[in-house]
């Protein structure tokens, strides 16, 4: 490094040039950086699910989800097995070893399944096998709502909203929940059907094999050539009365003859309500890896379209749009990145109080940084919470070699009265070892972050190559860019700085050892001081709550999940959904409830999500009116006049849902 120092020295342009290059490379590649909110982590989860139609819990249990865990046992690399079976559901979650490869083990897992598949009951649907992916939850949420019929909703969702938002890049799925999804519905009259002794089996045989389109082979007719096709469906429901079930003596038993056809809905198992009223959902989930803002934006784009072809009455609303937040925590991050640059060159140049020597210790940090840019984008790192991170801690490291390496130069003009050229390469010399010492302690701090053992560590990896990556340029730029400037910048017999080593370094220096004096005249309290203090460590770790992610942040939204006991009808939980929206409504700061059953990890009927909007930060004073009469943890509403918190609200909302005794979460 030093040897790098003379060179720049010597060749000013080379140094220029070398950091130019690092600069130009981050800043193209800041441009296509992803944002997002976390890091995409593979947790090496992967589930089977199988549904068996009808089938009963224990039935699920003995014919399929016995078989699926006894084949995907065999996989190497298995931490746990865990296994679920719900009506006509099988859930078999395998948890691999961190070390194992998420990608192979999938696939391993599906051969081991496919092995089984023949052993499964002839009506159970293909194992769907997948991994846990982290862009799998929601980006956005939508409603749709308006003076229509359930099934009109659903039409219009499906038709109208679900296939414009799909065809929008980057978005990989968008879920209806709720409505009613249109059906021909044969209703048999049992009586009937006993009397003509026919079971319903081959009623149900009768109705899909005459109702359906055969292929019929080709026709060669001279130069063209015809496909054939036999078209069976119908083209109205009335005409199923018509279908023929059996022939029984001689005389044809149709579907009239033992019930009716009717132009209904498929039975109904999920629900969706917007502010007490039935709607209809829509998640929209993005492919992997694909830029949350740059989708919302897309979709968002083609929500402006959508609007004006909608039904008059029928309304699109947002409920939940991930880009907001993003978006702010990105804004906020690069503010505080801007403002702590800002300020630490504003510490330079209080302490030098020459305005060179801050310009040359300041270019260190955006050079650093934005050259940090390039190899983020080499390792499809996105700007996420946890990179914005490093790199607002690295603000006030990365200037420090290089105001190391400048303080020695200045010395050695100061003090040895030295030509700056001459200096610039002496003092890096001389101190070289020791910056170097420090930046790569500094390096053994922060790099064995990336490669914890834990799903934390694969969450901080990111972190932990950024910070090392930003320090590491921060060491060259010390080396050759800051030389180079002093060399060219400072001058000999300039004592501006800091009023000369009789002004204020002087004074410091004096307190210092006066300080260092004395702790070594009194060692052994010194050093029982520092055990002291690093065996409190132990006792104030336990005492600071621990969480995986923070909890304070406000958001003015939160969800809630809501589990009825098991065997609870749809009805019956839209009946106690209603029970529970009549008491989030009059909650003050409550704008908006969405209510979703049948969208848990089991979609059950018996278990709902809600998703309460609350109003902006701006926006939540109390009305002296509209206070709450109850207490919130043990305090008196009164005492939370004024601005209220996220929190504040959903504290209030655990209060009042412990009425519902048969309710947990």
């Amino acid at each position: 490094m030093q040897k790098l120092a003379e060179v720049c020295v010597a060749r000013p342009v080379f140094a220029v040039m070398l950091i130019m290059a690092l600069v130009v490379v981050g800043a193209v590649s800041y441009t296509k950086l992803g944002v997002d909110r976390f890091p995409d982590v593979d947790l090496p989860i992967v589930s089977v699910r199988t549904i068996l139609p009808g089938a009963s819990p224990e039935e699920m249990e003995s014919a399929v989800t016995r078989f699926v865990e006894d084949s995907v046992a065999t996989v190497e690399g298995i931490d746990n097995i865990r296994s679920t079976s719900t009506e006509s559901l099988s859930v078999v979650t395998v948890t691999f070893n961190l070390n194992r490869n998420i990608d192979v083990a999938a696939q391993d897992v599906r051969d081991a399944v496919a092995s089984i598949i023949a052993q499964l009951p002839r009506d159970a649907k293909p194992p769907l096998i997948k991994k846990l992916d982290s862009d799998a939850s929601p980006i956005m949420t939508l409603v749709l709502h308006g003076d229509k019929t359930p099934r009109e909703l659903y039409e219009i969702g499906e038709r109208g909203v679900k296939d414009s938002i799909e065809s929008v890049g980057g978005v990989g799925q968008v879920q209806l929940l709720g409505g009613q999804k249109r059906a021909v519905n044969i209703w048999v009259d049992a009586d009937r059907l006993s009397a003509y002794r026919i079971p319903i089996l081959r009623v149900r045989d009768a109705i899909v094999r005459q109702n359906s389109d055969i292929p019929g082979g080709r026709v060669d007719a001279g130069s063209r050539e015809l496909v054939l096709r036999t078209l069976g469906r119908f083209p109205d429901p009335k005409d199923f009365n018509e279908l023929v079930v059996a022939t029984i003596n001689n005389t044809p038993v149709r579907v009239r003859d033992i019930g009716f056809a009717e132009d209904g809905h498929k039975e109904q198992r999920t629900s969706a309500r917007y502010d007490g009223r039935p709607a209809v959902a829509l998640e929209v989930r993005r492919q992997s890896g694909a830029n949350t803002i740059e989708v919302v934006t897309g979709v968002k784009a083609r929500l402006a379209r959508v609007r004006e072809l909608l039904p008059d009455g029928v309304n699109l609303d947002i409920v939940q749009d991930q880009s907001l937040y993003i978006q702010a925590a990105f804004h906020e991050v690069q503010l505080h990145l801007i403002l702590g640059s800002i300020l630490a060159s504003l510490v330079v140049l209080l302490f030098m109080k020459d305005w060179r020597s801050t310009l040359i210790g300041a270019v260190a940090i955006p050079a650093s940084i934005i050259a940090t840019f390039g190899v983020m984008r080499a390792m499809n790192f996105t700007l996420n919470n946890i990179t914005m991170l490093a790199l607002v801690l690295m603000v006030g490291v990365v200037i420090d070699d290089a105001i190391v390496v400048l303080e020695n130069i200045f010395r050695f003009v100061e003090e040895k009265q030295m030509e700056p050229r001459e200096a610039a390469i002496l003092a890096t010399k001389d101190i070289g070892l020791a910056v170097m010492a420090t930046t790569f302690s500094l390096i053994v701090v922060f790099l064995p972050v990336s490669f914890m053992s834990s799903i934390s560590g694969r969450f901080l990896y990111s972190f932990g190559v950024t910070a090392t990556v930003a320090i590491l340029v921060s060491l060259v730029v010390s080396f050759s860019l800051t030389p180079m400037m002093c060399s060219r910048l400072l001058r000999k017999g300039d004592t501006t700085h800091a009023g000369g080593r009789e002004g204020l370094y002087d004074r410091i220096e004096g307190l210092y050892m006066r300080m260092l004096g004395w702790s070594m005249r009194h060692r052994i309290l010194i050093a029982g001081l520092g055990i002291v203090t690093m065996a409190s460590a132990f006792p104030l770790f336990r005492m600071v709550r621990q969480e995986y992610l923070p909890t304070n942040v406000d958001e003015s939204e939160f969800e809630m999940s809501v589990n009825a006991p098991e065997g609870t009808s749809l009805q019956s939980m839209e009946a106690v959904l209603d029970r529970v929206y009549q008491e989030l409504r009059d909650m003050p700061g409550v704008r908006h409830v969405v209510c979703l059953v049948g969208t848990g990890y089991l979609q059950a009927v018996n278990s709902s999500r809600i998703y309460v909007r609350i109003e902006d930060v701006e926006n939540r004073v109390f009305s002296l009116s509209r206070l709450w009469t109850k207490t919130l943890e043990g305090k008196p509403m009164e005492a939370f006049q004024g601005v209220y918190s996220q929190r504040d609200v959903m504290a209030a909302v655990r209060a009042k849902m412990k009425q519902f005794k048969d309710l947990r979460g």
